[in-house]
């Protein structure tokens, strides 16, 4: 796999913890130079500091993906630092809940900005890139949108969008070479996962949870078939117990 990575540039949000994290990694050790997006630098920092070996091909940039110039001067920098991105990979997301008679529109506008709108700005801005490379775009999504439940009506709204951007576009782009694959993830052990599960005063049992690692193997293992292929949809959720 060291050789299918070696000459690619990723950018990936959301890497500061959990699966974005997990993924970084993982292509940092195939080869991959990575430009790793979070309004937290000294937390990007941390979460590759274990891999000093391969700082040359770590690049880091601050952005509040909730603020549309910080997104616009990251882009900026992007494209002024590589001249080519083969990979995008969308893992930032919040979730915020509630009912829907009472979750305060806020909530909802917040969420919106962060699961949807960052995203797809994000994707139109760097499409050039991905189109010139015949590049892919990973989202990473949630199977709430195949498991809609009580009191995450505004998270589900926002994975949903995301959903319909990801097929929409699958089907514009295709003609360019640029492949568009989503990510249906279930319960993960990650810092968010384990907030949850506080608030709802439920016990924490991450070993019984999908682990980041299994997600981040899969999506490196999709990315790196041969282009005469495409993945579109991919479902997985934890064997032991329901899927959020």
């Amino acid at each position: 796999m060291m050789s299918v990575f070696a000459d690619r540039v990723v950018v990936i949000t959301g890497a500061s913890s959990g699966i974005g994290k997990a993924i970084a990694l993982t292509l940092i050790d195939r080869g991959a130079t990575v430009c790793l997006i979070g309004r937290d630098l000294d937390r990007l920092k941390t979460a590759t500091a274990s891999i000093s070996a391969h700082k040359s091909r770590i690049f880091y940039d601050r952005a509040d993906l909730l603020v549309d110039e910080d997104i616009h001067r990251s882009i900026e920098t992007i494209k002024s630092t590589h001249e080519r991105i083969d990979v995008l990979i969308h893992s930032a997301g919040e979730i915020l809940l509630g009912n829907l008679d009472t979750a305060p529109i806020a909530d909802f506008d917040r969420q919106y900005r962060l699961n949807v709108r960052a995203p797809y700005l994000l994707t139109q801005k760097l499409l050039p890139l991905l189109k010139a490379s015949q590049g892919q775009i990973v989202f990473i999504n949630s199977s709430v949108c195949q498991n809609a439940k009580a009191g995450i009506g505004q998270y589900t709204a926002t994975k949903q969008a995301l959903k319909a951007i990801a097929d929409c576009l699958r089907a514009e782009v295709n003609v360019d070479g640029v492949r568009v694959v989503s990510f249906y993830v279930g319960q993960t052990a990650t810092p968010m996962q384990a907030a949850l599960y506080a608030t709802a005063g439920k016990l924490y049992q991450p070993d019984r949870l999908l682990q980041p690692q299994d997600i981040a193997d899969t999506v490196l293992h999709t990315i790196s078939l041969s282009p005469t292929a495409e993945v579109t949809d991919v479902y997985i959720r934890p064997l032991t117990v329901d899927s959020r």
